[in-house]
């Protein structure tokens, strides 16, 4: 087990999770056993790296932002990881896995990166994406002794947790309109599915996991989802240190099967996740309740700059231009709030 020094740097850790608003930090640890015991913890789960779980001891309702506004960078300073080129290029080879019979659905990624302005603050980058791109798993982190700073307007649960019952709503198919989605949408969401209820199905009562509710639309701001929702019993004496370990990295954002899609990520993505993909949430362990987001649109901050992922999910019915439009669909409002402004491609410099 890593422990973290609590020690405040240049500003005072917090987090906004939940509608809760926590100060005063206590205790730092990459234990997730830690999340077991007792208090108000705060949690990141990197897709890339080690897990960050800090409990405060101020629990409050969260309040408005009381800092300056925020700042970022210009539309023009943003870069990507992979141009049209290379993800296409991208989706071609996932097709062709999928013919082999290798794999079935990959979710595949680029990240974009800009300077970070001097005196940015995430805090006040997640006061302007609860403003401009509202979410209901909407999270900021900000613990600059663990170089964790992170502001996700996500809109999808990973994990809810209330005692012994636990859920989890993936998100794929993703769509202007109701009326623009495709048939490959559904056909994402059902194998993602699938996928979870067997993640879950490793911790959970035998025949306690359902599926409540299969491909509901839900409106986001310049965007709808196909959403689903997966529930179950955890077994006794299984926690959450099992049930991330059973469904951890989310379906959603990995392919089916998750360990043949996370072969092909490693192999197609020009840059790590970091933080995007992971999990950002919050646990109250003296109440067993707690509630985890998939790390989708989601900003981190990392040696200066500021840092963003776009992807989406190709099966074989995918069309490269439109998986890279797909992107940046997901993009675009996020880019508007983080630059002042909505960046179209153009302004985008590709650095694939």
């Amino acid at each position: 087990m890593r422990s973290y020094p609590a020690a405040v740097q240049d500003v005072a850790p917090l987090a906004v999770v939940g509608g809760r608003l926590l100060t005063r930090l206590a205790d730092l640890t990459d234990d997730l056993g830690a999340l077991e015991g007792q208090g108000t913890w705060a949690v990141v789960l990197p897709f890339d790296g080690s897990p960050i779980c800090a409990r405060f001891s101020d629990v409050r309702p969260a309040r408005p932002w009381p800092g300056a506004p925020w700042r970022g960078p210009s539309p023009g300073e943003w870069t990507t990881s992979l141009d049209r080129e290379g993800f296409c290029a991208g989706v071609d080879t996932i097709r062709a896995g999928i013919a082999a019979g290798d794999v079935y659905q990959v979710n595949l990624t680029r990240r974009l990166t800009a300077p970070l302005p001097p005196g940015a603050d995430v805090a006040a980058l997640g006061a302007a994406l609860g403003r401009g791109n509202p979410a209901p798993y909407a999270a900021v982190v900000r613990i600059p002794s663990a170089g964790c700073q992170v502001a996700s307007a996500s809109p999808e649960r990973f994990l809810r947790r209330d005692g012994d019952r636990v859920w989890s709503s993936p998100i794929k198919g993703t769509a202007a309109t109701p009326d623009d989605f495709l048939p490959k949408d559904r056909a994402e969401n059902v194998m993602i599915v699938d996928l979870v209820r067997n993640d879950l199905g490793r911790v959970c009562e035998w025949g306690s996991v359902e599926v409540p509710a299969l491909c509901a639309v839900e409106q986001h701001p310049g965007l709808v989802h196909l959403v689903s929702t997966v529930s179950g019993r955890l077994r006794p004496d299984t926690g959450w240190p099992e049930l991330i370990a059973a469904a951890f990295p989310p379906g959603s954002v990995t392919g089916a099967p998750k360990l043949a899609a996370l072969d092909h990520i490693a192999r197609l993505e020009a840059a790590p996740r970091g933080v995007y993909c992971g999990a950002v949430g919050w646990v109250d362990a003296d109440a067993r309740q707690g509630e985890l987001n998939v790390a989708i649109r989601t900003f981190w901050i990392e040696h200066g700059m500021l840092h963003l992922g776009t992807g989406g999910g190709i099966t074989w019915d995918s069309v490269p231009d439109g998986e890279w439009m797909e992107t940046e669909l997901k993009a675009r409002r996020l880019l508007q709030v983080a630059s002042g402004t909505i960046a179209s491609p153009e302004t985008i410099h590709h650095l694939g």
